[in-house]
Protein backbone atom coordinates (compact mmCIF):
# COMPACT_ATOMS: atom_id res chain seq x y z
CA UNK A 1 0.00 0.00 0.00
CA UNK A 2 1.36 3.52 -0.96
CA UNK A 3 1.40 6.43 1.30
CA UNK A 4 -1.35 8.98 0.38
CA UNK A 5 1.30 11.70 -0.29
CA UNK A 6 2.76 9.22 -2.92
CA UNK A 7 -0.84 8.44 -4.34
CA UNK A 8 -1.38 12.33 -5.21
CA UNK A 9 2.30 12.45 -6.59
CA UNK A 10 1.51 9.82 -8.67
CA UNK A 11 -2.07 11.49 -9.61
CA UNK A 12 -0.22 14.61 -10.56
CA UNK A 13 2.27 13.19 -12.60
CA UNK A 14 -0.09 11.28 -15.04
CA UNK A 15 -2.49 14.56 -15.01
CA UNK A 16 0.26 16.88 -15.87
CA UNK A 17 0.24 16.90 -19.42
CA UNK A 18 -3.61 18.33 -19.00
CA UNK A 19 -2.37 20.75 -16.26
CA UNK A 20 0.69 21.62 -18.60
CA UNK A 21 -1.63 22.19 -21.51
CA UNK A 22 -4.43 24.02 -19.83
CA UNK A 23 -1.94 26.76 -18.41
CA UNK A 24 0.04 26.94 -21.87
CA UNK A 25 -3.45 27.73 -23.68
CA UNK A 26 -2.93 31.57 -21.93
CA UNK A 27 0.55 31.59 -23.45
CA UNK A 28 -0.20 30.41 -26.53
CA UNK A 29 -3.74 32.83 -26.76
CA UNK A 30 -4.33 34.57 -29.77
CA UNK A 31 -5.06 34.48 -33.28
CA UNK A 32 -8.57 33.59 -34.94
CA UNK A 33 -10.89 32.40 -31.84
CA UNK A 34 -11.80 28.56 -32.37
CA UNK A 35 -15.37 29.44 -32.82
CA UNK A 36 -14.72 32.29 -35.67
CA UNK A 37 -16.60 34.77 -33.93
CA UNK A 38 -20.23 32.81 -34.86
CA UNK A 39 -22.91 32.57 -32.30
CA UNK A 40 -25.01 29.35 -31.45
CA UNK A 41 -28.68 28.60 -31.79
CA UNK A 42 -29.54 30.53 -28.74
CA UNK A 43 -28.00 34.00 -30.58
CA UNK A 44 -24.92 33.78 -28.14
CA UNK A 45 -21.08 33.31 -29.08
CA UNK A 46 -20.59 29.62 -29.33
CA UNK A 47 -16.92 30.18 -27.18
CA UNK A 48 -16.20 33.16 -27.14
CA UNK A 49 -13.13 35.08 -28.09
CA UNK A 50 -10.85 33.79 -24.90
CA UNK A 51 -11.02 30.54 -27.11
CA UNK A 52 -8.65 30.85 -29.75
CA UNK A 53 -7.26 28.76 -31.94
CA UNK A 54 -3.38 29.70 -31.22
CA UNK A 55 -4.46 28.73 -27.52
CA UNK A 56 -5.91 25.40 -28.51
CA UNK A 57 -3.27 23.98 -30.76
CA UNK A 58 -0.43 25.82 -28.36
CA UNK A 59 -2.17 23.89 -25.24
CA UNK A 60 -1.99 20.30 -26.88
CA UNK A 61 1.58 20.38 -28.60
CA UNK A 62 2.88 21.47 -25.03
CA UNK A 63 1.02 18.32 -23.15
CA UNK A 64 2.47 16.60 -25.70
CA UNK A 65 6.51 17.78 -25.44
CA UNK A 66 5.62 16.78 -21.80
CA UNK A 67 4.42 13.20 -22.12
CA UNK A 68 7.52 13.14 -24.01
CA UNK A 69 9.67 14.32 -21.32
CA UNK A 70 8.06 12.06 -18.80
CA UNK A 71 8.09 8.96 -21.15
CA UNK A 72 11.95 9.46 -21.10
CA UNK A 73 11.72 9.72 -17.66
CA UNK A 74 9.55 7.22 -16.71
CA UNK A 75 12.18 4.13 -16.03
CA UNK A 76 13.87 6.40 -13.42
CA UNK A 77 11.11 7.60 -11.24
CA UNK A 78 10.03 3.92 -11.17
CA UNK A 79 13.27 2.81 -9.93
CA UNK A 80 13.31 5.26 -7.42
CA UNK A 81 9.49 4.42 -5.91
CA UNK A 82 10.63 0.99 -6.38
CA UNK A 83 13.37 1.15 -3.85
CA UNK A 84 11.20 2.17 -0.79
CA UNK A 85 7.52 0.61 -1.93
CA UNK A 86 6.06 -2.83 -3.94
CA UNK A 87 5.24 -1.27 -7.24
CA UNK A 88 1.85 -2.84 -8.67
CA UNK A 89 1.61 -2.82 -12.49
CA UNK A 90 -1.12 0.39 -11.75
CA UNK A 91 1.79 2.55 -10.56
CA UNK A 92 3.84 1.44 -13.61
CA UNK A 93 0.79 2.31 -15.92
CA UNK A 94 0.47 5.18 -14.30
CA UNK A 95 3.97 6.57 -14.17
CA UNK A 96 4.71 5.36 -18.16
CA UNK A 97 3.64 7.92 -20.37
CA UNK A 98 3.38 7.45 -23.92
CA UNK A 99 2.60 10.04 -26.65
CA UNK A 100 -0.63 9.07 -27.10
CA UNK A 101 -1.35 9.71 -23.69
CA UNK A 102 -0.15 12.73 -23.48
CA UNK A 103 -2.23 13.62 -26.35
CA UNK A 104 -5.56 12.04 -25.30
CA UNK A 105 -4.72 14.07 -21.73
CA UNK A 106 -3.91 17.46 -23.41
CA UNK A 107 -6.62 17.02 -26.36
CA UNK A 108 -9.36 16.24 -23.67
CA UNK A 109 -7.59 19.32 -21.23
CA UNK A 110 -8.60 21.99 -23.92
CA UNK A 111 -12.09 20.03 -25.34
CA UNK A 112 -13.26 20.36 -21.57
CA UNK A 113 -12.45 23.72 -21.63
CA UNK A 114 -14.26 24.38 -24.53
CA UNK A 115 -17.29 22.86 -23.16
CA UNK A 116 -16.93 25.00 -19.88
CA UNK A 117 -16.53 28.05 -22.03
CA UNK A 118 -19.47 26.25 -23.93
CA UNK A 119 -21.68 26.23 -20.65
CA UNK A 120 -20.97 29.88 -19.47
CA UNK A 121 -21.93 31.41 -22.73
CA UNK A 122 -25.74 29.70 -22.62
CA UNK A 123 -25.67 30.74 -18.73
CA UNK A 124 -24.86 34.16 -19.81
CA UNK A 125 -21.21 34.98 -18.24
CA UNK A 126 -19.46 37.33 -19.34
CA UNK A 127 -15.44 35.82 -20.12
CA UNK A 128 -13.64 36.14 -17.21
CA UNK A 129 -16.40 35.61 -14.98
CA UNK A 130 -16.55 33.56 -12.32
CA UNK A 131 -17.95 29.96 -12.50
CA UNK A 132 -17.02 28.55 -9.82
CA UNK A 133 -15.74 24.55 -10.02
CA UNK A 134 -16.76 24.46 -14.10
CA UNK A 135 -13.89 26.88 -14.09
CA UNK A 136 -11.17 24.71 -12.01
CA UNK A 137 -13.00 21.01 -13.66
CA UNK A 138 -13.99 21.40 -16.66
CA UNK A 139 -10.50 20.62 -18.43
CA UNK A 140 -9.84 18.54 -15.45
CA UNK A 141 -13.24 15.75 -16.20
CA UNK A 142 -11.94 16.56 -20.38
CA UNK A 143 -8.58 14.91 -19.86
CA UNK A 144 -9.60 12.20 -17.80
CA UNK A 145 -12.49 11.56 -20.19
CA UNK A 146 -10.35 11.59 -23.51
CA UNK A 147 -7.27 9.25 -21.56
CA UNK A 148 -9.71 6.85 -20.51
CA UNK A 149 -10.43 5.96 -24.11
CA UNK A 150 -7.32 3.70 -23.90
CA UNK A 151 -6.85 3.15 -20.11
CA UNK A 152 -9.23 4.14 -17.02
CA UNK A 153 -8.24 5.91 -13.95
CA UNK A 154 -8.70 4.36 -10.75
CA UNK A 155 -11.20 6.24 -8.90
CA UNK A 156 -9.28 6.90 -5.86
CA UNK A 157 -7.03 8.92 -8.46
CA UNK A 158 -9.56 10.57 -10.35
CA UNK A 159 -11.11 12.01 -6.72
CA UNK A 160 -7.89 12.78 -5.38
CA UNK A 161 -7.54 15.11 -8.74
CA UNK A 162 -10.92 16.12 -8.52
CA UNK A 163 -10.12 17.58 -4.75
CA UNK A 164 -6.70 19.05 -5.47
CA UNK A 165 -7.44 20.62 -9.03
CA UNK A 166 -9.32 23.82 -7.64
CA UNK A 167 -6.73 24.80 -5.37
CA UNK A 168 -3.59 24.39 -7.73
CA UNK A 169 -5.82 26.05 -10.77
CA UNK A 170 -6.98 28.90 -8.44
CA UNK A 171 -3.11 29.13 -7.13
CA UNK A 172 -1.45 28.79 -10.80
CA UNK A 173 -4.56 31.57 -11.61
CA UNK A 174 -3.52 34.13 -9.44
CA UNK A 175 0.35 33.42 -10.61
CA UNK A 176 -0.93 33.86 -14.11
CA UNK A 177 -2.71 37.28 -13.73
CA UNK A 178 0.26 38.39 -11.23
CA UNK A 179 2.69 38.04 -13.89
CA UNK A 180 -0.23 39.94 -16.87
CA UNK A 181 -0.72 36.69 -18.55
CA UNK A 182 -4.75 36.56 -17.66
CA UNK A 183 -7.16 39.63 -17.10
CA UNK A 184 -8.36 37.40 -13.77
CA UNK A 185 -7.33 36.37 -10.87
CA UNK A 186 -9.44 33.34 -10.56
Amino acid sequence: MLPLWLEILLALWFILPAYVANAFAVIFSGGPPIDFGKFFIDGKRIFGDGKTIGGFVGGVLVGIIVSGIQAMSSSYILELISIYYVVDIYVVFLVKSSLLRGFLLSFGAMFGDLVGSFVKRRFGLRRGAPAPLLDQLDFLLGAVVFSNLINPLQLKYIVILVIITPVIHLTSNAIGYMFKLKKEPW
